[in-house]
């Protein structure tokens, strides 16, 4: 499976799983990051993987993916928005080879509350589950937007900005980099793209039972893509939760671009302690 890689040429491995809509550059925002700390960012081009293969096969087929590039070494993982629930559905896969795993703007099930209404893609979710042969349409037409309107896609799917993802809006980096992002979703990868959603609409909240891993929630409290109350559920729904950091005036994005720096540095803190143990004889704490 394509990978793109960022940060340290041969640091400490971290996998990024990127939302949907996203892309593989948008692990990027870790490169600067991962350079500092002796972390190597790499994520997956899951969107590419054959839409038959869905379910717990997809998840077993990416665990599997990040265990052969790991080479059996442990590995930490950040999950961003709907990519924080196939991080959650991968890691339960991966036995003990998941040392943390970090969750940003992180999308809950939509099983464990009335979350919908206050979602900025309610219609996008609403949809995907009534009507899965009309979504896959939809997704289809924005495929077709992203080719040949980007602008436009760009300007409906941020219509509805809230907190500091409205300055995020109107960068013009930020702006030519998410419209990169859409092209490679929706352009060649719908299907991909739509089976992420998919999975996501069902339910599966009975599933984070199984999350013992050392887990950590990073949230904004003004996020309308994956409203506060989902940091709140995951928390006390996930037995490996840690801690929870909830961004005052930030909201989706926005709070991805704040926690990237502060994970990083977590997970640097974390392998030298690691390391300095092992030097030590010392068990790490």
């Amino acid at each position: 499976m394509k990978f793109s890689q960022v940060g340290s040429d041969n640091g400490h491995i971290v996998v990024y799983f990127h939302g949907a809509p996203g892309a593989l550059d948008e692990c990027n925002i870790f490169d600067l990051e991962g350079k500092t700390h002796g972390l190597t960012f790499i994520c997956l081009d899951r969107f590419s993987v054959s839409p038959s293969i869905n379910g717990e096969a997809y998840y077993k087929l990416l665990a599997a993916e990040i265990s052969r590039i790991a080479d059996g070494k442990q590995v930490d993982i950040v999950g961003f928005s709907i990519g924080a629930f196939i991080a959650l559905q991968t890691s339960r896969h991966m036995a003990n080879g998941v040392r943390s795993l970090h969750l940003v703007s992180a999308a809950a099930p939509l099983d464990s509350g009335n979350y919908l209404e206050a979602m900025a893609g309610k219609q996008v979710f609403k949809l995907a589950k009534a009507a899965p042969v009309l979504f896959i349409l939809l997704s289809c037409w924005q495929g077709l937007l992203a080719w040949l309107s980007p602008n436009t896609l760009f300007r409906l799917l941020f219509a509805s900005a809230a907190g500091e993802d409205k300055g995020l809006a109107a960068n013009r980096e930020f702006r030519t980099d998410m419209i990169k992002a859409l092209k490679a979703c929706f352009i060649g990868r719908v299907r991909g793209y739509a089976r992420d959603i998919d999975l996501y609409v069902r339910p599966w909240k009975a599933t984070l039972a199984e999350v013992s891993v050392n887990t950590h929630i990073w949230h904004g409290a003004e996020d309308n893509w994956s409203p506060p109350l989902m940091a709140e559920y995951l928390k006390s729904a996930i037995p490996g939760c840690t801690s929870t950091k909830v961004f005052n005036g930030l909201s989706h994005y926005s709070c991805l671009y704040q926690a990237a720096p502060e994970i990083s540095n977590l997970l640097s803190k974390a392998q030298h302690v690691k390391i300095n143990g092992k030097i030590n004889g010392v068990r790490p704490h």
